[in-house]
């Protein structure tokens, strides 16, 4: 539905407006909790030294590097995929910890989509790995490697998980592709409409007028504008489109377009200027419903 009022202006008279600031506006939303793994801690003689293995042997990403003073070095890396961090602690060599340096007992186990190739891979990098890949038990293929401090960790991969990790991976990859050409034709879309609104303001020498439109999102269906009526007068058309987005963003632009076709006969008979052109736009609203009936459930 579509509203919109249209003010004829004498030049004699004189305006001020105060406009208000609505460039921010947040929203308190309740978030569900939830619970994830944060990081692993593996325990190394030299954070510099193992954290260049990590990044150029595995090619792992560096995410965090930090000091906290008196408490030591914080490093954080990921596998490529971001899925899983590994915390690098240098403990004290008087420390307990020190002593479970390639003797944890702990095993982080890394799943590959292609354990041979991922193999060849790290081995052909200098990683130091105990056999060669080979089938376990559990149906699987898997092999073993350490880093510089002796600490081990398996390789491994299943059909099962490979084929659900590819298709995740695809599936994953489509939705972000999805939401960057929606984005990108969003962001057109605001440009586009931005260009609808008047670009320039009829000059008055006796009114200072001025107008902005502010979207609630990307696109809207806001809409106000400025008609040169010629005799001396000043038309202000303002119009609010029911509901937000793309539906109501288009159809503001046909609000516009029938304004600015039919506006040459507002100032001598403004009501049958309104009335022509509330019936286009509901004519053409109607067909469009018979078109795209969601568009109008919008």
């Amino acid at each position: 539905m579509a509203v919109f009022g249209l003010i004829i202006t004498p030049m004699g008279s004189s305006a001020s407006s105060d406009w208000p600031d609505r460039s921010s506006f947040r929203f308190n939303q309740q978030e569900e909790s939830y619970l994830r793994l944060h990081h692993v801690p593996i325990f190394v003689r030299d954070q510099d030294r193992s954290l260049q293995f990590y990044l150029e042997q595995l090619g792992f990403s560096l995410i965090i590097d930090y000091y906290f003073g008196e408490h030591g070095r914080f490093v954080l890396v990921a596998p490529p995929d971001g899925t899983a961090l590994l915390s690098l602690i240098a403990p004290k060599p008087e420390s307990e910890e020190y002593k479970l340096i390639g003797h944890s007992g702990q095993c982080a186990v890394f799943v590959s989509e292609d354990v041979t190739a991922k193999f060849h891979a790290w081995r052909d990098r200098g990683v130091r790995f105990h056999h060669l890949p080979r089938t376990g038990a559990w149906g699987g293929v898997f092999t073993t490697f350490e880093d510089l401090d002796g600490n081990s960790f398996v390789l491994a991969g299943w059909d099962d998980i490979t084929r659900e990790i590819e298709t995740q991976r695809r599936a994953l990859a489509e939705k972000l592709e999805s939401e960057r050409r929606a984005a990108q034709e969003l962001e057109i879309a605001k440009q586009v409409q931005a260009r609808l609104s008047p670009q320039t303001a009829p000059p008055l020498k006796t009114l200072d007028y001025a107008g902005i439109c502010i979207q609630a999102r990307e696109v809207g269906g806001d809409y106000y504008d400025f008609l040169n009526l010629g005799r001396e007068r000043l038309g202000l058309v303002i119009g609010d489109i029911s509901g937000k987005g793309i539906a109501a963003a288009l159809l503001m632009a046909n609000l516009q377009a029938n304004v600015r076709s039919q506006f040459a006969i507002a100032l001598d008979h403004p009501h049958r200027f309104l009335e022509s052109v509330d019936q286009t736009v509901l004519r053409e609203y109607d067909r469009e419903c018979l078109r795209y009936p969601l568009l109008c459930r919008i």
